[in-house]
């Protein structure tokens, strides 16, 4: 096999922290047996609570995972704790696959032809008469289906949202599902998270209230589309869910440079897991989103690894500011850290506000923005915060299962955190120690690899 990755690498790919702990108590030999390492394929038994031991086997070039645990999360603490045995020269190379991961395997590969041959299949050339009205009868159904939301929305104010709490998903689920029917499926995922805000704590009716103000100009601006500048037309069928090939995202200019990946976040709506993961230019200093998702029990790629960078071309999606991109050609090795060089340059808290609001200036409905600071976590206003050398500060949001890595690397000294910034509080994403970088090579990917949405 080739270089085996690192424990941090490893603990990435985690999906939460408490995965990340439960990963390491397996990173042992004792629980495993008949482990064994081919090609691209890491397997081994885990003994368990039951009679027989759990099946796991890890695919290095998704990465993909496959075990017989009942566990929902991917990858799961089997997978994490052989993939930690696995980096510290715990698992033997062999000479074939174990008889399960070779099945699975074998199972991977037909999926891959299947999917192969479908693209083939959509790639091939289309009636333009036909395309032109399979077009029109969608404009159609959106515009239709946007009108009903925009009675809707007026009906919203009309009635008070001061109940909304009561019936949060019955208030907002069918509108939901009316805008999946009108081919509009982003203002659908806009409306499935709006309960959540009912259950935000003090002030949730401003922040709903707000919500649906949002929605209402996106209304407003795609009755207008027409007359609006050809950038912003573009942000508003994003917002709204127009889909852009990703071979005609790919044929845009790239940006070259060593893009950072900061961290990523993954939420779950039941039938698609969507992972956004945040990537910097270092010498653009300027940030980028990727989206990968993961439907009908398929998992996102999550081959983007937190604290690694990349030499590589990022192609961009269409909108105002230019954000949501796919990795184009790789130009050599990914890095690591501690050790990349040239680094993102962390900004001031006051200085990532402006940035944001900067960004909302040309994309109203854009709520999440990345950073990277130099601060040090401090208590203040009965609240966990990060503060930086300026005094500025802003809370920590979504509970504290990252708040406990950024207290045990700070000690109370400043450090390095990459934090998603919306309603003015920040979510960690990563934390590392001020100012350690130094180069530290990993593996070389594949000249052209892409990840696609």
């Amino acid at each position: 096999m080739g270089n085996r990755w690192s424990a941090d690498q490893v603990l990435a790919l985690a999906p939460d922290p408490s995965s990340q702990s439960a990963g390491r108590s397996l990173s042992t030999p004792t629980p495993w047996s008949d482990t064994g390492a081919f090609d691209t394929l890491v397997w081994g038994l885990c003994r368990g609570s039951g009679s027989r031991p759990y099946q796991t086997v890890v695919d290095l070039d998704g990465p993909a995972y496959r075990c017989s645990c009942p566990s929902r999360k991917f990858p799961c603490k089997h997978a994490l704790g052989l993939l930690l045995l696995w980096a510290a020269d715990g698992v033997p190379d062999a000479g074939e696959p174990a008889d399960f991961a070779a099945a699975w395997a074998a199972t991977r590969d037909d999926r891959a032809t299947r999917e192969a041959e479908r693209q083939t299949r959509a790639a091939a050339p289309k009636d333009p008469e036909q395309a032109a009205r399979t077009a029109a009868r969608r404009r159609e159904r959106v515009t239709s289906g946007l009108a009903e939301l925009d009675v809707w929305l007026h009906d919203q104010v009309r009635t008070g949202i001061a109940g909304a709490s009561a019936d949060a998903y019955r208030r907002f689920d069918g509108m939901a599902a009316r805008m999946v029917d009108a081919q509009a499926p982003g203002v659908a995922g806009t409306l499935r998270r709006l309960p959540q805000v009912t259950s935000s704590g003090s002030g949730w009716p401003g922040r709903l209230l707000a919500e649906l103000a949002q929605l209402r100009l996106l209304v407003a601006a795609h009755q207008r589309l027409a007359e609006l500048p050809e950038p912003l037309a573009a942000t508003v069928r994003q917002r709204v869910g127009d889909t852009v090939a990703a071979d005609d995202v790919l044929a845009a200019p790239p940006v070259r440079d060593l893009w950072h990946v900061l961290g990523s976040t993954e939420s779950d709506s039941g039938n698609l897991i969507t992972r956004r993961t945040w990537l910097w230019a270092a010498e653009a200093d300027r940030p980028a989103l990727v989206l990968t998702f993961g439907a009908g029990g398929r998992q996102p790629d999550r081959s983007l690894v937190r604290g690694t960078a990349i030499p590589a071309d990022l192609h961009f999606y269409p909108g105002q500011p230019p954000l949501r991109g796919l990795v184009g050609q790789v130009h050599g090795d990914v890095v690591r850290l501690p050790g990349v060089t040239p680094s993102p340059r962390p900004r001031t808290i006051a200085r990532s506000l402006d940035d944001h609001a900067a960004a909302r200036a040309q994309d109203p409905w854009l709520t999440v923005w990345p950073t990277l600071l130099d601060v040090r976590p401090a208590r203040g206003g009965g609240q966990w915060r990060l503060v930086d050398e300026d005094g500025d500060s802003l809370p920590l949001r979504d509970g504290r299962e990252w708040l406990w890595p950024v207290l045990a690397l700070s000690g109370g000294a400043v450090v390095t955190v990459a934090a998603e910034l919306a309603d003015g509080r920040l979510l960690p994403l990563g934390v590392w120690p001020r100012q350690a970088y130094a180069p530290e090579p990993v593996a070389a990917p594949a000249a052209g690899t892409a990840v696609a949405p």
